[in-house]
């Protein structure tokens, strides 16, 4: 049986929790593998609709084990919120696993996340301001506390100890903020140990013998490629790696054993927070692909910017990730669009350019050149087969297709489950 990665083809908010979630339905365990609860997803199932921040989307799957892995940073005090909010709304999460070696967001990093933040001024990266960052950062310079370390009081109060010797130094000094008392840190971490004990397991060696064993596994990835840390738009990106290599070492499953790649993109192009985004809409165009599709945060309600489905995104993506699939989302938000332009290259310098520069300046000043295909007016969110959708959806389809580089293998109608158009089935 099949792992398979599912990754965001564009800036995120692609609508992955719905590919994941989809394919959970098939699969044993769902495997989130990189970033927070600076990202989140929208599933909507039948009447309900649900907002996940930090759990993957199998966790609404009944059977479905939802694993976050050691690629990913947590928040615990978030993590419980949800677990709770789910359970009242009648959710089993008895299946959730946590890797030990699962990097813990300790309050200080938050409070550092926001004043980084206000210190850069115009400079700002727009982070959400969750201590994403900055734990990702102490990951680095080795001065972060795992999961792990919630099981022994006297390594974990010596870890905090470390960090805060640093960070106060930060926090008084450059920030003039009040620093934090490293017994007060250590017992609040302490006071989540026995409620996530039961959680954590070896991510690594359970899911390699599920592998072996026949069972399926998805590697859910947060954010897109369009902000991962060395491919995506430096410095605004976020800070974790967000491509399908990402799933690999964010779970410990090696590279060999991926048999599927899936990039899900809109059938335009979205991004939150500041950084280049060449077919950006500051017009009415841009206003109405917000409002018709619902373009706010999941976690923190900020509009999203708006913009054209950006073909070489699309090419870059598949070619970083070496997708064998994408899932085009929201197709349904361009009906009543007369003409549909698609981005098929930039303007650089006066120069036609069709693969994504490397250089930072030249992606910011690249202008988008366009080919304009005739759209439709018909409803489309009833189509459950390519051959229902309208003759120019479909030509939308199969160019977007053809500019991209990868099939489209399922296309999205509508926001729930069961408004989605298979072409191609991920598992064969």
């Amino acid at each position: 049986m099949p792992a398979i990665v599912i990754v965001g083809a564009q800036w995120g908010d692609e609508g992955k929790g719905k590919a994941s979630d989809q394919l959970g339905t098939q699969v044993d365990y769902v495997v989130k593998f990189n970033g927070g609860n600076n990202a989140g997803h929208t599933v909507i199932v039948g009447e309900e609709s649900f907002a996940l921040h930090l759990l993957p989307a199998g966790i609404l799957t009944p059977g479905c084990t939802a694993v976050i892995g050691n690629g990913v940073v947590v928040d615990l005090d978030v993590l419980f919120e949800e677990i709770a909010a789910l359970e009242a709304r009648g959710v089993d999460t008895s299946r959730l696993r946590i890797s030990a070696s699962a990097h813990i967001i300790p309050a200080y990093n938050k409070r550092l996340d926001s004043a980084n933040e206000r210190l850069l001024g115009k400079r700002k990266i727009g982070t959400t301001g969750r201590g994403i960052g900055p734990t990702y950062a102490d990951k680095m310079n080795r001065i972060g506390i795992r999961i792990q370390d919630l099981f022994d009081p006297s390594i974990l109060r010596q870890k905090v100890e470390g960090a805060l010797h640093r960070k106060n130094a930060e926090l008084v000094h450059i920030h003039g903020e009040e620093p934090f008392d490293v017994d007060d840190v250590t017992n609040e971490l302490l006071s989540y140990a026995d409620r996530i004990k039961p959680m954590v397991i070896n991510v690594s060696a359970t899911l390699n013998k599920a592998l072996d064993d026949g069972e399926t596994v998805v590697f859910e990835g947060g954010q897109a490629v369009m902000l991962d840390i060395d491919h995506g738009t430096y410095p605004f990106v976020t800070s974790s790696a967000t491509t399908a290599a990402g799933a690999c070492t964010g779970s410990g499953v090696g590279p060999r054993r991926i048999d599927r790649v899936v990039g899900v993109a809109k059938a335009y192009v979205t991004r939150v927070g500041e950084g280049p985004f060449p077919t950006e809409l500051l017009d009415e165009a841009g206003d109405r692909l917000r409002e018709v599709g619902g373009e706010y945060g999941t976690t923190t309600g900020r509009p999203r910017r708006c913009g054209w489905y950006d073909a070489v995104v699309a090419r870059f993506a598949t070619r970083v990730n070496s997708l064998t699939d994408i899932v085009l989302t929201k197709l349904d938000v361009l009906t009543g669009i007369e003409q549909i332009p698609v981005c098929v290259a930039y303007n650089i310098d006066d120069g036609r350019v069709e693969d994504m520069p490397e250089n930072q300046s030249d992606m910011h000043h690249a202008e988008p050149i366009y080919e304009y295909l005739p759209g439709w007016d018909e409803d489309i969110s009833h189509c459950r087969e390519f051959s229902e959708l309208p003759e120019n959806a479909q030509k939308y389809i199969l160019r977007l297709e053809e500019l991209s580089g990868c099939r489209i293998s399922s296309i999205g109608v509508g926001p729930e489950r069961s408004q989605t158009i298979v072409r191609y089935p991920l598992m064969d």
